[in-house]
This record gives C-alpha cells, sequence and structure tokens, in this order.
C-alpha cells in the first residue's frame, strides 16, 4: 500500500481523483490539503470535506485548508469551468460537519510527512502554492517524500494562454519553487490529460453502475470544457499514474517555469539538453493508452462501496 497526501483545489476532476484515492486498497489518503485554485480555498475544503464525508472517512482522513492566493500574482480561479461552488451538478444531501483541522495546510503538511514511518507520495493537482511554501519554510521534508506527482503544466498549448496550463498558470512563482525543489516530480502535463478523454460512454456506463457512479457522473456533467469526444478529468491521471504508470510514457527533461511576462506560467523543458549540462528534474508524461485510461476508470468506479 502506498501512502499518499492529497494536495488539491475541488473542483469537478480534483473531486474525482480524490474519489478514486478515498477508495482504492492499493492506497492510503494520510491527509488532504486544500488551496485556492479552481475556486477560492473556502470552497475547495468545504468540497474536500463533503467528498470525503460521502465515502464515510470524515474522522479517518482529515483536511487542513491552505493559502488563500498565489505567492505573488493576483488570484483568478477557474469557476467558469467547475461552477460557482467548485462541483456544480450534485448537491451533497448530507454535508460534512467534521470541520478542518486548526493548523494551516503547510503545518499539517510538515507534520504528517515527518512523523510517518513510511514514505509519502504527495499528489498534486492543484495550484503549487502550499507545496512551494512547505518546500521553502520546511526545506528538510524534500528529503522525506518520494516524489511528487504534479498536474499541470504543458510541453505545447494551455489552456490560460497559447502556453500556459492552468495550476502553473494560477502560480507560476510557486512552481518554479516546486521545480527547483530537488523533490522527483512526475509532470502529468495537459497534452497527455486533454488526450486521455472520459468517454460519453464511460460516464454513461458509471451512472449506472452504483450511487458513487450516479454521483460522479452528476459531477463530471457540469464541467465547462467537454466536447463531443468525452470530457478530460485531468487530475484523475495522477492517481492513474501513480496505480498504473505501465499505461504512461514518461522521458526525463529538465522543467523551467516562466514567471514574468506573455509567457507567464509556461513551462519549458529542456528537450535537447542544452542548458542544464544534461541534468533533468522531472519524469514528464508524453503520452497514455486512452483505453487503460476508461477501462480502468470504469472498474475504480465499480469497486467502489455503494
Amino acid at each position: 500500500m502506498t501512502d499518499i497526501i492529497m494536495d488539491c483545489d475541488p473542483g469537478i476532476d480534483d473531486a474525482v481523483a480524490l474519489s478514486i484515492a478515498l477508495n482504492n486498497s492499493h492506497l492510503n489518503v494520510k491527509l488532504v490539503t486544500t488551496v485556492a485554485g479552481n475556486v477560492s480555498v473556502d470552497k475547495t475544503t468545504k468540497n474536500a470535506l463533503n467528498i470525503i464525508n460521502f465515502f464515510g472517512k470524515a474522522k479517518t482522513v482529515r483536511v487542513a485548508a491552505g493559502a488563500k492566493q498565489p505567492l505573488i500574482k493576483a488570484f483568478e480561479d477557474a469557476a467558469r469551468i467547475h461552477g460557482s461552488s467548485g462541483i456544480g451538478g450534485y448537491q451533497f444531501t448530507h454535508p460534512s460537519l467534521v470541520p478542518p483541522l486548526k493548523v494551516n495546510a503547510v503545518q499539517a503538511l510538515y507534520n504528517e510527512i515527518m512523523q510517518s514511518s513510511n514514505p509519502i507520495t504527495l499528489v498534486a493537482t492543484g495550484s503549487y502554492t502550499n507545496v512551494a511554501l512547505l518546500l521553502s519554510e520546511y526545506p528538510e521534508v524534500a528529503k522525506r517524500l518520494t516524489r511528487i506527482i504534479a498536474m499541470g503544466g504543458s510541453l505545447s498549448s494551455g489552456n490560460m494562454t497559447s502556453v500556459a496550463e492552468f495550476n502553473c498558470f494560477t502560480d507560476p512563482h510557486a512552481a518554479e519553487i516546486m521545480y527547483q525543489s530537488g523533490v522527483p516530480i512526475v509532470m502529468v502535463r495537459l497534452d497527455i490529460t486533454n488526450k486521455a478523454l472520459l468517454t460519453h460512454a464511460t460516464l454513461q456506463t458509471i451512472a449506472h453502475l452504483n450511487s458513487t457512479g450516479k454521483m460522479l457522473y452528476d459531477i463530471i456533467s457540469a464541467d465547462g470544457d467537454q466536447n463531443n469526444q468525452g470530457v478530460a478529468m485531468h487530475d484523475v491521471n495522477t492517481i492513474f499514474y501513480l496505480l498504473h504508470p505501465e499505461f504512461i510514457h514518461t522521458q526525463a527533461f529538465w522543467i523551467d517555469v516562466q514567471t514574468t511576462g506573455p509567457a507567464n506560467g509556461a513551462t519549458v523543458g529542456d528537450i535537447r539538453g542544452a542548458y542544464h549540462n544534461g541534468k533533468t528534474n522531472a519524469e514528464v508524461c508524453t503520452d497514455i493508452d486512452v483505453q487503460a485510461f476508461n477501462n480502468w476508470f470504469i472498474n475504480e468506479v465499480k469497486q467502489m462501496p455503494f
């Protein structure tokens, strides 16, 4: 079993990724931390609590609220995609009554990582503000992390500007700190997550599997970024990679993050090995088996408890 911490900004795809992580027998979710991203941090925290409560885990999987805004640049959410609440399309009939931890996300991350007797994998599916603050304030945690599996970045086009993906665009300075931290990073980039669409046939299938499938179907159906081929569940690809790396090809690159000008938030891969003496700082996802992703997703939902 792999011990993981999820740092996220639910958000539709974060909520789906969290749902799978909470219910997979090979993963042990030790902590969930939230950050401003898809919507404000009060909403992302509420959404995380409600998802955890939905699966009856509110007393065992705790949530810590994190950064309310990026390190430097102004906050810009993605409510136009996720709805004003972050996960529009579904109303939780029994909202969580368990409050978040009294300590903030950075302190909670530090405590959990340093006290853990097992290696920790950090799954980062929102802006990387909490991660950057953690690594800046407590650099000693870098050696205690097995790796960071981070959804974000692109080596081609973006979804916020022509070159910048949302998580990196939201807080590029935090992304820069993370990629320069020395922690092993798997970059689950936009180019791949845009390819790995959940098809409409897949969504129709899960809608009729169980009550969890219906809940996930309702959440995903409200996503404002879908087309005739399906819906990109970007953050879910982090969990897919964690459990089935055999279905995702990677290549090691050095990743630099642009923090100024019209390319703000762009991630640049040193594909020629020309600028960092051949060194690399990330395993970058370069291709994915889309059919395997859809099959896996259906099986994960099928195995959920109700």
